[in-house]
């Protein structure tokens, strides 16, 4: 479980970023004062920020995460410790894996990877790369896009149909995902090189493993829990995400019909409305038919029920 972040952050700066630091402040707004045993102390609405005369840098206020994250840590400190407490986030060159839709009943599966070295890592980290999950679906799109212009990278996109066969032939959720995980890997090694990776744990190590031996792929592979902390990681759980969004998207413009996330009870209403309207083989076209979600969609012979 992350920690929380504390309320007031504090960093040691070389001097001779000062003027830096208080010309950027100035642009983008804040009163600048000059209280007694400081360089500058610096406010506005939300964040206040104070450079000492010992270097001590100290921000505190409701919006500095923002301020740490999207121009502090790239602009200024050239770390990433406050963002990503829980990885120890280096700038040698790597591949990132994430996926998307696993966890929904219609859609497809999305497997995106991104490569990046340092100059395009610290990109990243100005464009304010995180997980997915704490990125806003209207947000996703914009960041997707320029994480594409910025890294080399790599979307697998399963459809429903095509996720369906897969999964009669791999018989197992884990063996799918570890299979689209190490052809994700492979094309982005052949196209840069980089034979680093990291992934979001999400099985026994020896899956992906596996996978990539079958490949004949050598590379250093990472797997860690909440791999997402790891910007790399993170944008291809951007990219994931978009592929997924746009996956819905298009299910819902073909049926005229919103197509919701998840697996849950609006789910199976709107699944319900799909097999009244096209019968039941429309879901083979829709949805991941493993899930336990197409029986509770199909114990009404008639589909009369919503």
């Amino acid at each position: 479980m992350s920690k929380e972040k504390p309320s007031c952050f504090v960093a040691t700066l070389s001097l001779d970023l000062a003027d830096k630091l208080l010309s950027d402040l100035k642009d983008q707004g804040f009163a600048i004062t000059k209280p007694l045993y400081t360089l500058f102390s610096a406010q506005k609405k939300g964040i206040s920020c104070t450079l000492y005369t010992s270097g001590k840098l100290t921000v505190q206020g409701k919006d500095m995460n923002d301020f740490i994250t999207f121009y502090l840590e790239p602009e200024i400190l050239q770390s990433v410790a406050f963002s990503y407490p829980e990885a120890q986030v280096s700038m040698t060159p790597r591949i990132g894996i994430d996926e998307s839709g696993k966890g929904d009943f219609f859609g497809p599966l999305c497997i995106a990877g991104v490569q990046a070295d340092e100059t395009q890592i610290k990109e990243l980290l100005a464009m304010g790369v995180k997980d997915s999950k704490q990125v806003t679906d209207k947000s996703i799109r914009a960041l997707s896009a320029k994480i594409k212009k910025t890294c080399p990278h790599t979307v697998i996109f399963i459809s429903p149909k095509k996720y369906n066969e897969l999964y009669a032939n791999f018989k197992n959720l884990n063996q799918l995902l570890g299979w689209g995980h190490a052809t994700a890997i492979a094309e982005l090694v052949t196209k840069t090189g980089c034979n680093e990776a990291i992934i979001d744990q999400f099985a026994g190590e020896h899956v992906v493993k596996n996978a990539l031996k079958q490949k004949k792929l050598h590379v250093s592979l990472t797997q860690r829990h909440r791999a997402e902390a790891d910007p790399v990681v993170a944008a291809a759980s951007i990219l994931a995400r978009a592929a997924f969004i746009e996956g819905i998207e298009r299910l819902s413009k073909q049926f005229e019909l919103e197509i919701p996330k998840g697996a849950s009870s609006q789910v199976v209403r709107i699944g319900k409305q799909l097999v009244r309207k096209f019968g039941p083989e429309i879901l083979e076209q829709a949805a991941k038919l493993h899930f336990k979600t197409k029986g509770e969609i199909l114990d009404d012979q008639a589909y009369g029920a919503e």
